[in-house]
């Protein structure tokens, strides 16, 4: 997992750098629409998020090739609420060579890397993880 910060412009055309959430913990997931592990968490992601906006940022970075309109009718039909990226591989690269979907990226609310997740996530899991490293800090 690489330190840099990164910086990715989602569909609405805004862009997100990692120092614009300090204070937060952020979640940088890689899915792709043909994936049926990131489908099955992606409920868990807009659960994650919309329960805990004001502590936790969720990016989506949908690595579909082609037809962008593919995962934008992806994202309304799922109701996804948090930020969506197209990603590709040069975008991926920012944080790490992407092999596996999905893939999670974890940063701590100091902007610092905390943890990388190969494969499905949980709401319940990513909970008890931050927990645990905010029960560490005190």
């Amino acid at each position: 997992m690489r330190v840099e910060a990164f910086q990715f412009q989602d569909t609405a055309g805004k862009i997100h750098k990692l120092e614009d959430y300090k204070g937060r913990w952020v979640l940088v997931n890689f899915w792709a629409t043909w994936c049926p592990p990131c489908l099955k968490e992606i409920p868990d992601l807009i659960s994650l998020y919309d329960s805990h906006k004001d502590k936790i940022m969720v990016i989506g970075v949908a690595m579909d090739s082609g037809d962008q309109q593919i995962v934008m009718d992806f994202v309304q039909r799922m109701s996804i609420t948090y930020p969506t990226v197209l990603g590709n591989r040069e975008i991926a690269a920012q944080l790490d060579d992407i092999s596996l979907l999905p893939s999670t990226y974890f940063y701590d609310p100091d902007g610092k890397p905390a943890a990388r997740q190969l494969g499905i996530i949980s709401r319940e899991n990513i909970e008890k993880f931050i927990r645990s490293r905010t029960l560490n800090k005190n």
